[in-house]
């Protein structure tokens, strides 16, 4: 090969390594801004703040029940029958009395008198027509009436209303703990929440990630179909020269297929995952989008001597929501033991009602203040025995939970630093993969320029040249979201 094959083949690698990737036209978001955005339109966090809202207005409703209840209670009563104090027979007895008092009377008269020697019967005869001629009889007979009438309840239409005041003097501890259960659901529930929030920006990165390591793939994949489009072009001008032969056309329009092909799998592989980023971020996927790459650095900060295993694991959401449900289960053990102690209830209230109970059933309007200590002792109860033997086991149970929680969680830690220690590796060897790669390739481009080089020698220089690319984006992108991860397993 002569001069002119150098002049124009050196200028394709300088086009391979300096040729300015394609402006869009689309909104352009970072990272930041897919999370905001995410975090804003997440069904799945909102309904976590939802069960969080819920569960604080439990929390709420717990801790009035330790409060005084006041409540008021009124209503009608028609009956048939009005309520009798006295039987028929008493009642007929008492209107009757003056009858019944003068009849004795008389007869007492008569076997008193009979007995004197002399006129016994005329006197008991006249004493008699005398107190048959008195009131005697029907005065009595009314007094009888006005009794009989002032037992008369005529309570054949009732009205009452009845106002209360109930204060939870003692219940053993456990309306106490049923608003620390409260407290603590609610506490669980902001965790979950947290947690909800922490995933769906585990999500969104990535997402993200994904979207920009296919659009740098894509936009190597597009720089190296135009190198091989620009050498196959000078490749045919120098075949119409005699400089080339038909096998290097050849071999440079398989790579150039090849290119193509790899050009539209990266095109619609970014495409799909663009949809994907847009969904979790609540964007419109048909609109024109597009991600801003954020600045990265290449070293950790966290390394295993760096990382303080207990206050990573006391960070961690499992552990968090497990030591909650750990006081959740001492809570619930402190109230199947209430149900095993006194319970000591203080009422007081007023009573109004129609007719009045405290004036003789008079149809008017009367009431009086109520007062009353209620004890309740339970004294063989088994089932509230065996519920709290039930929540003593629970207890137990969440303390083996969370014992497992923190072996995996040591290990789950070891394990992700140790990824990242590799990703780390793994640039830094893709790095220095690139750079002989970029040497070989100027040598193989100076090499094919000069005619001491054949075309699938430059052509495997170039691919060898594409691969060690490609590995450096895969290894930034590996080890962005092992940092992420990382961070994510230490519970920051």
């Amino acid at each position: 090969m002569n001069g002119l094959m150098k002049f124009l083949v050196a200028p394709l690698f300088m086009a391979c390594i300096m040729m300015p990737s394609a402006a869009y036209s689309q909104q352009t978001y970072t990272l930041q801004q897919c999370r905001d955005k995410a975090l804003e339109d997440n069904l799945s966090l909102k309904k976590a703040q939802q069960r969080m809202d819920e569960t604080e207005y439990l929390k709420k409703a717990a801790f009035w029940q330790m409060m005084p209840r006041i409540t008021a209670n009124g209503g009608y009563l028609w009956t048939q029958k009005t309520i009798s104090l006295l039987s028929d027979e008493q009642q007929s007895r008492i209107n009757n009395m003056g009858n019944t008092v003068q009849n004795g009377l008389n007869e007492a008269l008569r076997e008193n008198l009979s007995n004197l020697p002399v006129g016994g019967e005329i006197i008991a005869a006249q004493l008699a027509n005398i107190v048959n001629s008195s009131s005697l009889s029907s005065s009595l007979n009314a007094v009888g009436q006005d009794i009989t009438n002032g037992f008369e309840t005529d309570t054949r239409n009732t009205t009452f209303a009845v106002a209360t005041v109930n204060y939870p003097v003692f219940t053993g501890g456990k309306l106490y703990s049923l608003y620390r259960s409260a407290a603590l659901i609610n506490s669980l529930a902001g965790i979950e929440c947290q947690k909800q929030r922490d995933e769906t920006i585990i999500a969104v990165d990535n997402a993200f990630w994904q979207v920009v390591s296919l659009k740098l793939k894509k936009e190597l994949a597009e720089k190296y179909d135009s190198l091989l489009t620009r050498m196959l072009s000078d490749a045919e001008a120098m075949r119409a020269a005699g400089l080339a032969t038909n096998a290097d056309i050849t071999s440079i329009q398989v790579k150039l297929n090849e290119a193509r092909l790899n050009l539209t799998k990266a095109s619609g592989g970014l495409e799909l995952a663009k949809m994907y980023l847009a969904q979790l971020c609540s964007i419109d996927p048909d609109s024109l989008m597009d991600v801003e790459e954020p600045v990265t650095t290449l070293q950790s900060t966290c390394t295993p001597d760096t990382i303080d295993m207990a206050d990573a694991t006391a960070r961690r959401y499992e552990m968090r929501m497990l030591r909650v449900s750990d006081s959740i289960a001492g809570e619930g053990v402190r109230m199947a033991r209430a149900t095993l102690m006194p319970n000591v209830l203080l009422s007081g209230g007023y009573l109004v009602s129609n007719p009045n109970l405290f004036n003789g059933f008079k149809n008017e309007f009367g009431g009086t203040a109520l007062a009353a200590v209620t004890v309740n002792i339970p004294i063989v109860h088994p089932s509230a025995y065996y519920s709290l033997k039930a929540a003593k086991a629970r207890k137990r149970q969440v303390a083996s939970q969370i014992e497992e929680a923190e072996q995996l969680i040591h290990l789950q830690i070891n394990k992700v630093n140790n990824e990242l220690a590799l990703s780390e590796k793994k640039l830094a060897q893709a790095l220095s993969n690139l750079e002989l790669a970029n040497q070989n390739l100027k040598l193989a481009s100076e090499s094919y320029a000069e005619g001491l080089a054949s075309t699938s020698t430059l052509l495997a220089a170039q691919t060898a040249w594409l691969s060690a690319r490609s590995e450096v984006l895969d290894a930034r992108i590996e080890l962005s979201m092992a940092k992420l991860y990382l961070q994510q397993a230490i519970g920051k």
